[in-house]
């Protein structure tokens, strides 16, 4: 999905879906970590279940998140801690959001706080959560792959809402060893292969775009000019 997009972009910019593009010199520091496997599932989980509310909650402003569902993930999957009351989803991401493609899909250091908003909580997060069902039940990449697929094509999983979209501007992210804490922005869900009809990726566009064809969806990416908490981020060139 997003993770180590968002370390290429941190060097020059990309989202590898990944996201949109790095360049060979990102790439190439990217790969010089590996993470051939799985690592022990304890390295993934974060103890304390408090720490990991407040965690996914910082994806979005208070006023946002004090009212969103907060899932945490256990040994089973992901499970709600707090019910909420506006239609928004806040969860912690582990580095399986990535495609599978990607070098850092069982890097057991990333922690992506990311907020969805209704229709993206009801017809996108189920990929990620029935992900990680897959991963926790030992499945290899080329598995998740094919029962993700499936899972489409037998419209297990829902199709995806107009307007779903979702908050990641926690200060607190790691979204890859390149990209440890990005830069706060919104990520926007439009099914197929859509970059053109939003000008993502074009010379002065603000927009960054990629398809991500694990998904079956372009994800499209703006930099916001605040942290969750209110205060400012540093500019970063593209």
């Amino acid at each position: 999905m997003r993770n180590n997009f968002f370390g290429g972009i941190a060097v020059a910019f990309l989202v590898s879906v990944g996201l949109v593009a790095t360049t060979s010199l990102a790439r190439a520091q990217a790969e010089k970590v590996s993470y051939p496997a799985m690592a022990p599932l304890d390295q993934y989980l974060i103890a304390d279940e408090n720490s990991e509310v407040a965690l996914a909650r910082s994806a979005a402003p208070a006023s946002i998140s004090d009212g969103a569902e907060v899932m945490v993930l256990g040994r089973k999957g992901y499970s709600t801690s707090v019910k909420g009351t506006n239609g928004f989803l806040c969860l912690v991401e582990r580095s399986w959001g990535a495609a599978t493609d990607e070098p850092e899909f069982w890097n057991p250091k990333v922690r992506s706080p990311i907020c969805f908003n209704p229709p993206a909580a009801r017809t996108f997060a189920p990929i990620f959560l029935m992900k990680t069902k897959l991963v926790l039940a030992g499945k290899s990449k080329a598995e998740i792959v094919q029962a993700t697929a499936s899972a489409f094509d037998r419209k297990e999983l829902p199709a995806l809402e107009s307007g779903a979209m979702c908050y990641m501007l926690s200060k607190r992210q790691y979204l890859s060893d390149q990209g440890m804490s990005w830069h706060p922005h919104l990520m926007f869900f439009v099914s197929g292969d859509a970059a053109k009809s939003w000008g993502g990726n074009l010379p002065g566009s603000p927009v960054l775009a990629a398809d991500d064809p694990e998904e079956r969806a372009t994800i499209f990416l703006v930099w916001v000019g605040k942290w969750s908490d209110g205060t400012p981020a540093l500019t970063t060139e593209h």
